[in-house]
């Protein structure tokens, strides 16, 4: 039998969940939402790291697990809130 760490059991249900999110949002809107773009300076990977350098709220919950925005950074390349902010301020267009 194939056990499975409780780490593969979230990112699994992570998974699940967004593509749930990104099934429903297709249905309502018509359009599709562009797949995760996990290395370069892309527009849309930039405005990611932006957005995620700001936001309130832990890396891992209470039971030491990463938390949905931890997961989220790691599957857009990121390792931690200070990198996203890093590359957001490397990166962002100046207008």
């Amino acid at each position: 039998m194939n056990k499975q760490s409780p780490f593969q059991i979230k990112e699994a249900a992570y998974e699940k969940q967004n593509r749930k999110m990104r099934k429903d949002y297709t249905s309502e809107t018509g359009k599709k939402l562009g797949s995760r773009q996990t290395s370069g300076t892309g527009k849309r990977r930039v405005s990611f790291a932006c957005r995620f350098a700001g936001m309130a709220g832990a890396m891992k919950d209470a039971k030491g697990e990463p938390t949905k925005k931890a997961m989220a950074l790691k599957k857009w390349g990121f390792g931690s809130v200070a990198a996203a902010k890093s590359f957001c301020s490397k990166n962002k267009s100046k207008k």
